[in-house]
């Protein structure tokens, strides 16, 4: 994967495979398995070698609709230009409404459940309860065996995290992991990846939201846990606030030509993050989305710039 340079000096590096151990300095590319222009690039799964797309797709609000043709049409082509366009991950919860039936539906509908990397999580009290809702959950979803479970937010994390071990064991769950989205519970999420052995971690993490890249993005990478980024775009404000600046000099040495681009970009320039899965209910933004996980990435010293240069 090329990377692109912040200021002038040595070329581009390439980088094979997943980071292990520390990040030891800012300057470290980040792992790759698609040189520029060969496509969507893919990133291992640390606990398996299994690789992922860099791009995949969230539900939440977007997913949440009913079952009227005029409302489904729209997210069938947003599931339609993810998959089509080499991306695979597609990740919902019961706390998304009805996006979990929603998307069920879909991939059931058209056939194409078994070129998706379904995941969704477990958001309840209680082992018996957490039970019920995982096997709704995968009722709703459609499927006998879902890619990923997730335990939403850290709940009851100590009940829910030895059930969803023997869930993985007898093959209902193909990888677990945890999820939250509060950097004031970050402390806790920390104390989980170094006490317990885990696939996945899902979290925030984007230009204006990088609390997670002082401890828990280099602690995934030492401890071999795959990185899910929500919120890439930062909840849709910073979108909002970049749209009427005209993109930077350094858009098109990047392939970028858009803010969303630029954004995600950013946060897959960082080596720990293994899939950015922005939510959308539009198949142009999802196409959009997709072309940010092709071509050259930010090297450090070029998105330490991209941080300095962010408005107020």
């Amino acid at each position: 994967m090329t990377r692109i340079e912040g200021s002038g000096g040595r070329g581009g590096v390439t980088r094979q495979g997943f980071l292990h151990g520390v990040l030891a300095s800012a300057a470290l590319g980040g792992p790759a398995a698609a040189a520029p222009g060969a496509g969507l690039q893919q990133r291992p799964i640390p606990a398996s070698g299994e690789t992922l797309p860099v791009i995949g797709l969230g539900t939440w609000r977007g997913f949440d609709v009913g079952a009227a043709p005029s409302e489904r049409a729209p997210l069938r082509e947003v599931v339609a230009a993810l998959l089509d366009g080499g991306g695979r991950v597609i990740d919902s919860s019961p706390m998304y409404g009805r996006s979990e039936a929603v998307t069920g539906d879909l991939l059931a509908a058209d056939g194409a459940r078994g070129r998706a990397f379904v995941a969704t999580k477990v958001w309840t009290r209680g082992r018996e309860a957490g039970i019920a809702q995982m096997r709704h959950s995968l009722a709703l979803l459609r499927t006998e065996r879902v890619d990923l479970m997730q335990i939403h937010n850290l709940l009851d994390w100590r009940t829910h995290l030895p059930v969803l071990r023997d869930w993985k064991a007898r093959g209902r769950i193909r990888y677990l992991g945890v999820s939250h989205y509060t950097e004031s519970a970050y402390g806790e999420v920390e104390a989980v990846l170094r006490a317990e052995p885990l696939d996945f971690l899902q979290i925030n993490y984007a230009l204006d939201d990088r609390a997670a890249e002082r401890r828990l993005l280099p602690l995934a990478a030492e401890k071999g846990v795959a990185v899910l980024v929500n919120r890439p775009f930062g909840g849709g404000g910073l979108l909002r606030r970049l749209h009427a600046r005209p993109l930077p000099d350094y858009a098109a040495g990047l392939g970028c030509d858009s803010w969303a681009g630029i954004l995600l970009k950013y946060v897959l320039g960082h080596p720990a993050v293994t899939c950015a899965i922005p939510g959308t209910a539009q198949a142009r933004h999802m196409a959009e989305n997709l072309r940010a996980g092709t071509g050259p990435l930010p090297d450090e010293a070029l998105r330490r710039r991209m941080a300095a240069d962010l408005p107020a």
